[in-house]
């Protein structure tokens, strides 16, 4: 990680959080209501908490995968190489599933993880995001459901990382880089 200082300005509270996911949750219920059993796949890291948070709302049968995916590394910027550095654990040929992304940018991730998805046969494939920054799409890619839409800022916390750092924030900030010489603000 860069040593260059910096304090994150927080953008969205863990109660506006919350509150947005109950309602997510509201709003894909009446899509699976039919489904014997959901199954809720994970884009990993970021969306670990999101997930979490999600699968308890839903009031749905569900089983819980997941599927690493990376674009990032630890740069604050896509690479546009998307690598699958874990596959689910189980098959999902002619079941239902939601994949669960902490947040769509360029759409390169979650564009090429649908697409290996569909090509194992789901019977229905549907994507939710916590965060959506429309302003950074370079595919033409939009999930299902979007908790929030955002700008094009670099954002943690709420299993979103700088570095693998942050993720353990209860809520989104907004990484901003101070000059070296200015002390960070107390608590950051």
């Amino acid at each position: 990680m860069s040593e260059r200082p910096y304090v994150i300005d927080k953008m969205i509270s863990a109660k506006s959080i919350a509150a947005r996911i109950e309602s997510l949750a509201r709003e894909i219920e009446p899509h699976y209501a039919h489904v014997d059993k959901l199954v809720v796949a994970g884009l990993l890291r970021g969306s670990f908490i999101f997930i979490a948070d999600l699968v308890r709302e839903l009031q749905l049968d569900i089983e819980v995968d997941f599927i690493e995916a990376s674009s990032y590394g630890n740069a604050m910027v896509s690479s546009r190489e998307v690598r699958i550095l874990k596959d689910l654990a189980g098959e999902i040929a002619g079941r239902h599933v939601l994949v669960v992304e902490d947040l769509v940018d360029t759409g390169f991730t979650l564009s090429h993880t649908v697409g290996l998805l569909k090509a194992r046969g789901p019977a229905t494939l549907r994507t939710v995001a916590l965060l959506d920054k429309p302003d950074r799409r370079e595919v033409d890619f939009r999930a299902d459901w979007i908790g929030f839409e955002i700008p094009d800022e670099f954002v943690v916390g709420y299993g979103i990382d700088y570095a693998q750092h942050n993720r353990n924030l209860p809520h989104i900030g907004k990484v901003r880089f101070i000059d070296a010489d200015l002390a960070a603000p107390e608590g950051i």
